[in-house]
């Protein structure tokens, strides 16, 4: 008897578990992320993501631009979360909110006593940019927004280690909203009071994906933003 009851448990956590995954609220994805997921809105939302879905095994991967194009394709990627700018052909994409961009400056810079920043005034800098062999999409949003021309200096390393020069004085950057809440040595970082100065953040996932815990994630992210973050519909719209 103890040996059949064993197995009816057995069994019944193998159909839960079964009906668990097949409804999305168990098992695991891969999210790649153009940014790291620190400060806010994103820590919030993928915090209520967590608490909901305890279950879901969540491993994140931070790439360049078209390294999340391919691992999408690829389908070693589930899901990404991207700028706005990014491009990335065949792929489904929708916004999720929007960033103000700043400028991050070095604490000496003349700059610091400001309260905010001109695309005028950064025309004057050395403006320091992650970039890739393959992937210069963040260089040329930054060409049309401050203009064709400036002194770029271009990195293959992370936000981190970009940063890390800022603070060492060798150029300025711009890091979205969320980026300038977190303290890097040597850094400081000043609102660009420009209309354009912002960027959206967005889902990215292959169209034809049919898993139900990927569709459970891009709903959750969707919802959420609209009830989280303040004014989100409209910042969406006409920023």
């Amino acid at each position: 008897m103890i040996e059949i009851r064993r197995l009816l448990a057995d069994l019944e956590a193998v159909t839960k578990a079964a009906h668990c995954n097949g409804i999305g609220k168990s098992g695991e994805f891969r999210l790649g992320v153009r940014i790291p997921p620190v400060g806010e809105p994103l820590r919030t939302l993928l915090a209520k993501w967590r608490n909901e879905h305890p279950c879901v095994a969540l491993t994140i991967c931070e790439m360049s631009d078209d390294e999340i194009q391919m691992a999408i394709e690829s389908r070693r990627l589930d899901v990404a979360l991207v700028i706005g700018y990014s491009a990335l052909p065949m792929i489904a994409t929708e916004v999720l909110y929007r960033e103000q961009l700043f400028a991050a400056v070095p604490s000496d810079h003349p700059l610091f006593n400001h309260a905010s920043v001109s695309w005028e005034a950064l025309r004057q800098e050395t403006i320091l940019v992650q970039d890739w062999p393959n992937s210069h999409d963040t260089r040329e949003f930054y060409a049309s927004v401050v203009g064709a021309g400036l002194p770029f200096q271009s990195h293959s390393a992370s936000k981190q280690s970009v940063f890390g020069l800022i603070g060492a004085g060798f150029g300025v950057t711009f890091a979205e909203e969320s980026q300038s809440q977190v303290s890097f040595p040597g850094v400081v970082f000043k609102p660009i009071a420009e209309t354009n100065a912002y960027v959206d953040v967005r889902l990215a996932w292959l169209p034809d994906a049919e898993d139900a815990l990927i569709g459970r994630f891009i709903s959750f992210m969707r919802d959420a933003a609209r009830t989280t973050i303040p004014d989100n519909e409209s910042r969406r719209v006409s920023w």
